[in-house]
């Protein structure tokens, strides 16, 4: 019998009960044909490869995370919570060692969605990895995480919850904002004036191939995770980089994800999107699961696949090197550009106008951050949108110190006398949610 070289955890969630719309890309048959894929490949009779059923995560679980407009009831559904629970899932198999590493194959998916949350953004109602995340840094004491995306798309949600997490690195590579949604993830975004350089974005331009894709992993990804010393790394696994994905302009592959997959080496990896959904995603996720395992993937194929016609252009080769010269510059001068960006500054704001295309619901955001020299600071979000109810928020990070968690109560007293908007306080440090 085959005997997988790392043991390897899976879960599968289609979501048979939620779906944008029948037709729409973002739907069930996204991974029934991968489960197809795997019963026929024999790949969990390989010795090592274990399949775990989804537990349901918690509305405490979501609230860790979110601020959820007007509550967590009305933007999360059954089927959300079981997709989060997946990957809480696998999280605790990894932590409790019943396995090496494991991939969460479920669907809704969610790293679009922001620690405010009015509604549904590029199909994503709740963060199912930041969920994961905090669940395992909550009950595991885990405090260093690497976070490496993808998909395609830029990792806006992702990047907004980890903002000001000098402890959380987040890396998405992805084609480039200006030619796809969500129009952002460009190398100046670099965190919050706490964090800054713990926010790496690395934009691809369409038509990047292979060579372009595994070129980042090699010479500047894998560098900058050496460095970091992470205790754990989350990839969020997107799957709309491939050739044949209906609504992206790469030209990657199977064997590019899972050559990919090998070099990354993640712990845990999360799916998320992906859309074509007979000719790609059951061989793309086959590759990933055997790399995982440390199994030879040389004979998974995609029936259409064609090296020499899916190869990038020069000029696409030379653009990706530039822009990872930036990003490792970026890195190397993170503490310089912290340092410049918090001053003498007390306190930093900024003002941002967010556009939901699922729901279309547009949301207006005041946020405020103490800047402190011992923590991440405290954080203060005002929040509205045109379709909703205002509402007043505190998120105290797990690390602040003493004098930045009184800053966050006084701030959440504060708003007991500012009428009848919903307050809401995030206490990391002693793992409680407050209402107003």
């Amino acid at each position: 019998m085959l005997t997988a070289r790392r043991t390897t955890g899976l879960v599968f969630f289609p979501a048979f009960d939620w779906a944008i719309s029948a037709t729409h890309p973002e739907r069930e048959e996204r991974l029934l044909y991968t489960q197809d894929q795997v019963f026929e490949e024999g790949i969990l009779d390989i010795e090592g490869i274990t399949e775990f059923k989804p537990d349901l995560a918690t509305v405490k679980d979501v609230q860790r995370v979110h601020f959820c407009v007007p509550d967590v009831g009305s933007v999360v559904t059954k089927s959300h919570f079981i997709s989060a629970g997946g990957a809480k899932t696998i999280g605790m198999a990894v932590m409790d060692k019943r396995v090496e590493n494991g991939f969460a194959l479920v669907r809704p998916p969610g790293h679009h969605a922001m620690r405010v949350v009015h509604g549904a953004r590029g199909f994503c109602n709740i963060n199912i990895e930041a969920i994961m995340i905090e669940y395992i840094r909550q009950a595991y004491g885990v405090k260093k995480v690497a976070i490496v995306d993808t998909d395609c798309h830029h990792g806006d949600g992702t990047q907004d919850i980890y903002w000001h997490d000098p402890n959380t690195l987040f890396i998405s590579i992805h084609q480039d904002g200006r030619t796809l949604y969500p129009g952002s993830g460009f190398p100046h975004e670099l965190g919050g004036p706490t964090a800054i350089g713990y926010t790496l974005n690395y934009p691809l331009p369409p038509n990047t191939s292979e060579e372009g894709f595994l070129y980042t992993i090699e010479q500047v990804i894998l560098p900058i995770l050496k460095e970091f010393q992470p205790e754990i790394i989350v990839n969020s696994a997107g799957q709309d980089n491939h050739f044949s994905d209906p609504i992206t302009n790469m030209n990657f592959s199977a064997q590019g994800y899972a050559r990919l997959t090998s070099l990354l080496k993640p712990d845990i990896a999360v799916l998320e999107g992906g859309y074509s959904i007979e000719g790609a995603l059951p061989y793309l996720n086959v590759g990933i699961i055997l790399a995982m395992a440390g199994l030879d993937y040389s004979n998974v194929k995609e029936p259409n696949y064609q090296p020499e016609a899916i190869r990038q252009k020069p000029e696409i080769t030379t653009w990706i090197k530039k822009t990872g010269d930036q990003v490792l510059a970026n890195w190397k001068d993170r503490e310089k550009l912290a340092e410049m960006a918090r001053g003498k500054k007390a306190f930093d704001a900024r003002k941002r106008t967010l556009y939901y295309d699922t729901d279309n619901i547009v949301e207006t955001q005041d946020e405020t951050i103490r800047v402190c020299s011992e923590c991440p600071g405290v954080l203060k979000i005002d929040s509205e949108s045109d379709q909703t109810c205002r509402i007043l928020a505190v998120h105290i990070p797990v690390s602040a110190c003493g004098a930045c968690r009184e800053q966050g109560y006084q701030w959440f007293d504060s708003f007991r006398t500012q009428g009848d908007e919903k307050a809401f306080l995030q206490d990391r440090t002693q793992d409680q949610y407050l209402e107003k």
